[in-house]
């Protein structure tokens, strides 16, 4: 996706105000595997994802987990860092070769504070980031495994051709076992 359609899905804004956010914003890539954000460090960049997949992780008792995919035009960030300045619990690294718009956080906020079209955009990317932590949340806590399975073949069919099944066991909460289990009572 290019940055003009990745910029207006998150909320419109007028050609001025989006110029001057595309001034601050440059074009890198990472190969698979490569790690973008590392827990327990202050981060002050945040990307979105011209092309490519990434996996948020946590390290856990019994290995990583996962609790968010990201692919192309969704935000890349460390909320906790973006957000408090503190420290974040999550890794997030690229699943495939990755081609990422970056921004540092300090120009984003200098943005936000001059330019109120600017500012309103980035209410609504934070509310958009939020509303799918909270559904997120509301998934794991209130349906079965099979339940999020079948959301996340409706939401996003593609991850399941692009992202191991590893990965995706671990981002319902299950096991492989489980996983395939489910998905041949689907078929």
């Amino acid at each position: 996706m290019e940055i003009d359609e990745i910029l207006e899905c998150f909320h419109p804004l007028p050609p001025q105000s989006r110029a001057a956010l595309k001034a601050y914003i440059t074009e890198v890539q990472f190969p698979k595997g490569h790690t973008l954000i590392r827990a327990g460090r202050v981060e002050k960049t945040l990307y979105f994802i011209r092309s490519g997949i990434v996996r948020a992780y946590s390290d856990g008792a019994r290995g990583d987990v996962t609790f968010w995919f990201g692919k192309e035009g969704d935000l890349v960030v460390s909320m906790k860092s973006y957000v408090s300045g503190q420290p974040g619990y999550e890794h997030i690294e690229t699943l495939e070769a990755c081609d990422l718009y970056q921004m540092r956080a300090q120009d984003l906020e200098g943005l936000f504070a001059g330019d109120i079209h600017i500012a309103n955009w980035g209410r609504k990317l934070i509310g958009q980031e939020l509303i799918k932590t909270e559904e997120r949340l509301i998934s794991m806590q209130f349906k079965t495994a099979q339940e999020r399975y079948l959301d996340l073949m409706s939401a996003a069919p593609d991850l399941l051709q692009r992202v191991q099944l590893c990965h995706i066991a671990s981002f319902l909460g299950i096991t492989q076992v489980s996983l395939s289990r489910i998905r041949a009572e689907i078929r």
